[in-house]
């Protein structure tokens, strides 16, 4: 398997390994008590060049192959979610609908700017009637001369208060909808009759923040359109285009989440097992790390596998479902186990095990939850 990876992207890898263990582990508590992630510490990332990941050299990233993409979030959540989120949501669906669709216009325009890290992205699709059930949003957009007007909310969206601009899908015919009726379009963020929200107040994921986002007769240029006026309809494609990359991502960090979690219950008992009078216990618990070990080592082979697939230009729709769906459910019950290994310990703060635990949960929601994976994969199995 690790032939599928070239030499740079290894090298990136264990570069970024050692800022996790670094820079980042050490105040993983800090900021998770603190809502927010230190500026010197995003100014690091963008030295490093994380916010351009994905972005072509041509227009200033990295321009890594997916295998290579993953193998960085992999490493980066093993330490608190929401360093990743803060680089990923940009680098990757913020910006990923120019790349794949955009005009060289577009391009040039915004990608050097969010590969510097100059620019954040971020990708509002979610709305309060349509969340899993993209075909379902409402936020509609009119044209009138040389602008549309867009009306609607969008919410639950990721760095919505320190995005710069927003890849958004929004409804420009209401009689075709998904089936050539949406589109994409680029809202900066000091676009006339748009409105960022405050922070939602989250459960886990707490130094990265979710935002609503307001449009009350919005103005957006007609070259705002991802791809021109040409691709007027061709959102919902662009959208799941996207989301299938996004899903690859969501199971590279319930990996690495659930790898880190691993390793700490791993180090745990073996300084437990020296107290341990009864070999019940011990036997108990190595069970429990077999069968960790096991579903960690089956998800990371359909992971690598499918981004393998994927950067040789296959259709990985199917797959990505697969990966997200097991992957990030594989986290919830690594995460709970790692619960009961470390007992009341592990409901502590200081642990981690329990920030852990609320962030994993996240994973089988974002990027479309896992009720929508089955019915993703159902239907392609029973396909004619």
């Amino acid at each position: 398997m690790s032939d599928i990876f070239a030499e740079r992207e290894k090298e990136i890898r264990d570069r970024v390994k050692q800022f996790v263990e670094e820079q980042l582990n050490p105040i993983s508590l800090q900021v998770e008590l603190e809502e927010r992630i230190p500026e010197e510490i995003v100014d690091k990332m963008r030295v490093m060049k994380l916010f351009g990941l994905a972005i072509p050299e041509e227009y200033g990233g990295l321009g890594l192959s997916t295998v290579g993409e993953i193998l960085v979030y992999e490493e980066l959540t093993k330490t608190n979610a929401c360093f990743r989120s803060r680089i990923g949501t940009s680098n990757g669906i913020g910006s990923m609908g120019i790349l794949f669709d955009g005009t060289e216009e577009q391009k040039k325009k915004y990608l050097p700017r969010v590969a510097s890290g100059e620019w954040t992205a971020a990708f509002a699709l979610t709305e309060p009637s349509a969340g899993s059930d993209a075909a379902s949003i409402s936020t509609l957009a009119v044209l009138e001369g040389d602008h549309w007007i867009i009306n609607g909310t969008k919410q639950f969206i990721t760095n919505g208060d320190c995005a710069d601009f927003f890849t958004t899908i929004v409804v420009t015919d209401e009689k075709k909808r998904a089936q050539g009726g949406f589109t994409a379009f680029i809202i900066e963020r000091d676009t006339p009759g748009f409105f960022v929200g405050a922070p939602d107040n989250k459960m886990g994921m707490k130094g990265s923040h979710t935002t609503e986002l307001v449009f009350r007769n919005c103005r957006v240029p007609k070259e705002n359109v991802i791809g021109g006026m040409r691709m007027v309809g061709q959102g919902f494609k662009t959208a799941m285009r996207v989301l299938d990359k996004g899903r690859l991502t969501m199971g590279a960090c319930a990996l690495g989440a659930s790898q880190k979690l691993f390793d700490m219950c791993v180090a745990h008992i073996k300084r437990k097992a020296k107290h341990w009078k009864s070999g019940d216990d011990l036997q108990a618990a190595q069970f429990v790390l077999a069968d960790m070990a096991t579903e960690i080592y089956a998800a990371r082979q359909m992971l690598y596998n499918s981004a393998w697939a994927r950067d040789q230009g296959n259709n990985v729709t199917h797959e990505a479902s697969m990966v997200k769906l097991f992957c990030t459910e594989m986290a919830d019950r690594i995460a709970d186990r790692a619960m009961d290994i470390f007992e009341d310990e592990g409901y502590l703060k200081k642990s981690q095990i329990e920030m852990y635990l609320r962030d994993v949960r996240l994973y089988r929601i974002f990027e479309g939850t896992s009720e929508i994976q089955r019915i993703v994969i159902s239907r392609d199995l029973l396909r004619e």
